[in-house]
């Protein structure tokens, strides 16, 4: 059971409660890194590519931010993702709830993110200058039905990429 204390008054930024959106369908709730982050960038430009691997299994994607609303907006729009739910939290409590901690230098400088950076740089992928949140913070991903975490996907490192697919399918194949 998630810490409802904190939880119950969550809201995206259409003003649903999280908690109540659980209790709906499964919700994917995507933990992201500051924006100009090449990995951030990577997984939005990955999520964006398949978009009906969540609505194929009534996923409700919800991606949680450190900026405002609105830049988070302008930001989704740029990987086709405008219109997404999304939770504000430039405090990073939200963060802090689920477990996301801050990174140390070799999870976020380490030689894989560093290779992994020039991998992704090379396809195309940049990084932006305008960092916009905690560039310590690390990234997760967390499954939740029903007010509970079902399944969740903690980067070890900056660089780490989870398989979002691989994290519903595990979920729904052991629960149907």
């Amino acid at each position: 059971m998630i810490d409802q204390k904190y939880i119950e008054n969550i809201v995206t930024n259409r003003g649903n409660k999280l908690l109540d959106l659980s209790e709906k369908s499964l919700v994917m709730l995507v933990f992201l890194r500051h924006f100009g982050c090449v990995f951030c960038r990577q997984a939005m430009h990955e999520i964006s590519e398949n978009t009906s691997m969540f609505s194929d299994r009534n996923v409700k994607l919800i991606f949680v931010h450190m900026s405002m609303d609105e830049i988070a907006q302008e930001f989704f729009e740029k990987f086709n993702l405008k219109g997404y739910e999304s939770i504000s939290d430039p405090e990073t409590t939200l963060y802090q709830t689920f477990g996301l901690g801050k990174g140390n230098f070799n999870q976020l400088f380490g030689l894989k993110s560093l290779i992994r950076g020039f991998e992704a740089s090379m396809s195309g992928t940049m990084v932006s200058l305008k960092q916009i949140g905690d560039g310590f913070q690390m990234p997760g991903v967390f499954l939740l039905h029903n007010k509970e975490i079902k399944s969740s996907y903690i980067h070890q490192t900056a660089a780490d990429k989870p398989d979002y697919e691989k994290i519903m399918d595990e979920y729904l194949k052991a629960h149907n």
